[in-house]
């Protein structure tokens, strides 16, 4: 029989549970656990073979590969060898990073991996979501991701998102009830929470009835476990920087070839290997390379000293040009765990001491002296405790809560006040979980002496008019300058109320509590500050990136909040109330104007981000609830926080921040902004050194001379440059002040007209050395391989000395030269080969090198200089007309 028709006895039997609060034994869970397999969809991966093969696939290398085709017809067997070897090398290095991106997603897997909440052993613990099994009893809340397919079988008001697998946008109700109906929809089926859907509201217990690959969304996932992912905009644009290079070599080429054939220049053997000469220098074969390996580098640091996984690449391009963060205050920006420091009662006034949830610390009076006993105060702590459906456990020296940081602190009180860590003696009759949608929760217990009562905990607002329904001289305008008074000190304040009921009352309705209740007294509730967020919100201010800050808090205490934490030099607040009574020009208006928004709702956040991006902004959203999850989803760069961060939250984001740590934002914005400016780096060092190689061989053909580098030459050049001299930009700092500046545009092109100028100058700057360099040595008496051979040479020296200027906006002569160790350790490996290149005679055979003497490597070096002195003198000059506009 299907499990939706079970009753709970029946359900208990099947699964084999003999007490649904002791759950399973450990035994029982490891023997099902090496029985059915961990809780984890299993996806399919593509074989090496393939993740091989589909380095081929691109522009650039198609060009090659068709190189390598004509040496090889013409008989120049060397040739066509080294430019094989240059396409497997390309092949390997871009199979060796997708390979290890591959490897790094597991590991993002396994740090994003999530906890439940089951009942073990007569015990309620947290225990990895991949270690649920079959029969085992999960206890569900808002903000959860339901672990697996559950049959419940206690729920209160729980309401669970499914449209991911039922499509239907609104959240189900769920209840306990056996289901007659014989083949329901999934959306019909009420009594079973799915795995992969997300508890909404309210709170409810199931017993495990399929993992893994056995849940309804792992049987859909077995169709779909293969999906491609789309390219960045970044990786696009790279793309089309290849395509368009590769097509104006290969155009230039041809109309080459052409006029040789025409004016006779050389054979058509001869001319065809010129050709194909021009070809391969001039293409960019470290680019495909290059660029992955920077991005790949840069993501990987992130996740390893940054304390940020990114979950896509279009999150490591965007970053760095985000100006707006829209963010969650609680947990983000402070510490999320409560602490309450303030107590009014009608007839006193408390101040509690200790901070966070350990039960240390003392209530005192407006003396400063410890309070004794008494009924008022006893009552207020009982009532805050009771209206709660958050535990709090002392587990390895650390106190923590599971449930609602705001209910935790009222644990705490509790045991502060009373000196005890023991709970009162009450017995649980109906609980009432907190909804957003009333603002307030309530619990009905029973006493020893039989006597029921109903506590009830909740927005100040509510409470008060509870209390004013029952005592009609109740005065709501003293309690309500009382609550303004402790909002404007960054407070959150929970009123808190009770009422005896008669015997008969089992179950607690909205009626009930609406009826009204005794009013007890106020608690001032702090989330301090995060201490790195104040330095992390003046970095961000001074990089041009704006922040606002996102609260169901009151406007009176967020805007408190924000000047503590100095969210912005002028900080005005608005309300989600007054944001609904606008229409679009003034919503707008608004969301630029204001920096601090509160009493907002979900949809609010959601509009917020819409309203941002519709004016441009390119935004970012932090958050760690279930609440900030469409928001998340919609922002540019969704953020949320990985330790304290809610599944759903977590799913919907692009990046995670493991240590929850908002200052973490920041150096990532940094990170971002330096990965973007070491890609463009690389290719605009790249390009104008191959386009060098491809004028010298366009121009030697044209004047009919001898060829100063051949094919082979002018592979090596490209290659061992590619993978020496081009990974310094990985190791490339962010200039010292990457912060200071403005987000880029994200609608610029990748290479301005400056950079395309730049580029032009260059590669004729290093192809004319090269040029007069090898007529003069021949003009001389130099052998044509001795020349060439040192012509390769002025060409790497050109490249070398290029990457000092290219490397940093600062001048030569500073602080930045010795930024990156890692370049002279890369510029001396490359010297090294070039010595190899030039002196080792197997290498001489296969490149057609020779050895040179001393003042071949001085003509080199000058070269260099020469390149080096050229591009600064630029540098300075492009930097005064820039200061001067």
């Amino acid at each position: 029989m299907k499990d939706f028709k079970l009753s709970e006895k029946e359900i208990q039997k099947k699964y084999q549970i003999k007490d649904i609060e002791s759950g399973l034994t450990s035994s029982q869970a490891s023997e099902r656990l090496a029985q059915n397999g961990p809780n984890e969809l299993q996806f399919k991966k593509d074989s090496k073979l393939k993740l091989f093969l589909r380095q081929f696939n691109n522009v650039i290398i198609y060009v090659l590969i068709l190189s390598a085709i004509l040496t090889l017809l013409m008989r120049h067997y060397s040739d066509s060898t080294i430019i094989a070897l240059v396409v497997l090398v390309n092949a390997i290095i871009g199979y060796y990073q997708e390979a290890n991106a591959s490897n790094a997603l597991e590991k993002i897997r396994s740090i994003l991996s999530t906890t439940s909440t089951v009942y073990r052993d007569g015990k309620r613990i947290d225990i990895p979501t991949k270690d649920i099994v079959v029969g085992d009893v999960v206890f569900l809340e808002a903000g959860d991701r339901v672990p697996a397919d559950l049959r419940l079988i206690d729920t209160d008001n729980l309401r669970i998102q499914e449209s991911a697998l039922t499509g239907e946008s609104d959240s189900i109700e769920k209840n306990a009830d056996v289901i007659t109906a014989d083949n329901p929809s999934l959306a019909e089926q009420t009594n079973v929470a799915f795995s992969y859907t997300s508890v909404t509201s309210g709170s409810g217990t199931g017993i495990v009835t399929a993992t893994g690959n056995d849940t309804e969304i792992g049987q859909i996932s077995k169709e779909v476990n293969n999906t491609t992912e789309r390219k960045t905009p970044l990786m696009n644009e790279l793309d089309q920087l290849g395509k368009w290079v590769s097509y104006v070599i290969m155009i230039a080429s041809v109309i080459l070839f052409l006029i040789g054939l025409y004016f006779e220049t050389y054979s058509v053997s001869v001319l065809a290997l010129a050709v194909v000469a021009m070809v391969v220098g001039s293409i960019p074969e470290g680019l495909p390379a290059t660029t992955s390996v920077v991005l790949s580098r840069g993501v990987s640091d992130m996740a390893k000293n940054k304390h940020t996984i990114v979950k896509s690449l279009p999150a490591v391009e965007t970053l760095g040009s985000v100006d707006v963060v829209a963010t969650d205050k609680t947990g983000t920006l402070t510490q999320n765990e409560m602490t309450a420091t303030d107590v009014l009662l009608p007839n006193a006034t408390y101040h509690v001491t200790g901070t966070g949830y350990q039960p240390e610390g003392q209530i005192l009076d407006d003396k400063d002296q410890p309070v004794v006993h008494n009924k008022a105060l006893d009552l207020f702590l009982e009532a805050g405790f009771e209206a709660n459906d958050t535990t709090l456990n002392h587990e390895d020296g650390k106190w923590e809560i599971n449930g609602e940081p705001t209910d935790g602190a009222f644990l705490t009180l509790y045991h502060k006040g009373m000196q005890t860590k023991a709970a009162p003696k009450n017995q649980e009759v109906d609980l009432l979980p907190f909804d957003s949608a009333f603002r307030y929760m309530g619990k009905v217990v029973q006493n020893e002496a039989g006597q029921k009562t109903l506590f009830v905990k909740g927005s100040p607002d509510k409470i008060l008019a509870l209390a004013k329904k029952t005592d009609a001289n109740f005065d709501i305008d003293a309690w309500e300058a009382k609550v303004h008074a402790l909002s404007k000190t960054g407070k959150r304040v929970i009123a808190v109320g009770y009422k005896p009921v008669a015997a008969d009352v089992n179950e607690i309705s909205h009626d009930l509590i609406n009826s009204g209740v005794q009013f007890l007294g106020l608690a001032g509730i702090i989330d301090p500050p995060r201490e790195e967020v104040v330095q992390a919100l003046k970095e961000m201010n001074a990089a041009g990136v704006e922040v606002k800050m996102i609260t169901g808090d009151n406007p009176v205490t967020a805007k408190a909040i924000g000047e503590k934490l100095g969210l912005a030099p002028t900080i005005h607040a608005i309300t989600g109330a007054e944001l609904d009574a606008l229409d679009e020009a003034a919503f707008t208006k608004a969301v630029l104007e204001n920096q601090v928004f509160a009493r907002t709702t979900p949809q609010n956040k959601l509009q917020i981000i819409k309203a941002l991006q519709a004016s441009g902004k390119v935004t970012a959203m932090t958050g760690d609830g279930i609440n900030d999850a469409p928001a998340l989803k919609r922002a540019d760069i969704g953020v949320a926080m990985g330790i304290k961060g809610t599944d759903v939250a977590k799913d919907s984001a692009d990046m995670v921040l493991t240590d929850d740590n908002f200052g973490t934002l920041s150096t990532a914005i940094r990170e971002g902004r330096r990965i973007y400016d070491n890609i463009k780096k690389s290719i605009q060092f790249l390009l104008p050194t191959s386009f060098a190689e491809g004028l010298i061989i366009a121009f030697t053909i044209l004047t009919k001379n001898d060829m100063p580098l051949n094919a082979t030459q002018l592979l090596w050049i490209n290659m061992v440059s590619a993978i020496t001299i081009q990974f310094a930009f990985i190791f490339e700092p962010a200039e010292k002040n990457i912060m200071d500046k403005k987000p880029r545009d994200n609608n610029s092109s990748l290479l301005g007209k400056g950079d395309m100028y730049r580029i032009a100058y260059i590669s004729s700057l290093m192809a004319i050395c090269g040029i007069v360099v090898f007529d003069l040595l021949t003009n001389s008496g130099w052998s044509v391989e001795v020349a060439s051979t040192v012509v390769v040479n002025v060409i790497v020296f050109g490249k070398i000395f290029y990457l000092f200027n290219i490397r940093t906006s600062e001048p030569l002569f500073s602080k930045a030269l010795f930024s990156n160790p890692a370049a002279f350790w890369i510029i001396g490996l490359m010297i090294l080969l070039q010595v190899l290149l030039t002196y080792v005679p197997f290498m001489q055979d296969a490149f057609k090198t020779a050895s040179i003497p001393a003042s071949g490597w001085i003509i080199s070096i000058i070269a260099g200089i020469v390149v080096l002195s050229v591009t600064e003198i630029d540098k300075i000059i492009s930097k005064r007309f820039a200061a001067n506009r």
